[in-house]
């Protein structure tokens, strides 16, 4: 059975995820790539390296995101959202750093790792994993469809 997902479907997937796609176009040139992100009060929020990506962004503010949940060819899920591009600066940049460094730390350190238990009490540096520049997709729409058997 094919059908469309509903607001709360889109939002528990948004929510129960963190790699997307962000599909961006500057000129004649399109361009899609996976990010890590989070979604929070009516926003994607993810952060970046200086490319390509972000040059295209900054020309055309106009984007788009997906994401997908597939078990196997008969039973997936898909979010499409049509956004906004806002690059963040100064404290929303650091908040925005924050909540999506808690969300994605606990995902990047494996649950089988437990220094505290080896005598050690230094935090990991993580520091390479920071991009320094944040930005959001201010959510236009959102739809979702989905296929189960």
């Amino acid at each position: 059975m094919l059908g469309q997902l509903n607001e709360q479907q889109i939002k528990n997937l948004l929510l129960s995820h963190t790699v997307g796609r962000v599909g961006c176009i500057a000129g004649n040139k399109p361009y899609i790539v996976p990010v890590t992100y989070i979604f929070e009060d009516g926003y994607i929020v993810s952060q970046s390296n200086e490319g390509t990506k972000l040059d295209m962004m900054r020309k055309n503010k106009n984007v788009c995101f997906q994401v997908d949940m597939i078990v196997d060819m008969a039973n997936w899920q898909s979010v499409f959202i049509d956004g906004h591009f806002e690059e963040l600066k100064g404290k929303a940049a650091i908040a925005a750093r924050n909540n999506l460094y808690d969300r994605i730390f606990p995902l990047l350190t494996s649950a089988t790792v437990h220094p505290h238990e080896h005598g050690v009490t230094s935090t990991p540096d993580d520091s390479n994993r920071l991009k320094p520049i944040m930005y959001r997709i201010k959510i236009k729409s959102m739809t979702g469809r989905f296929e189960k058997q």
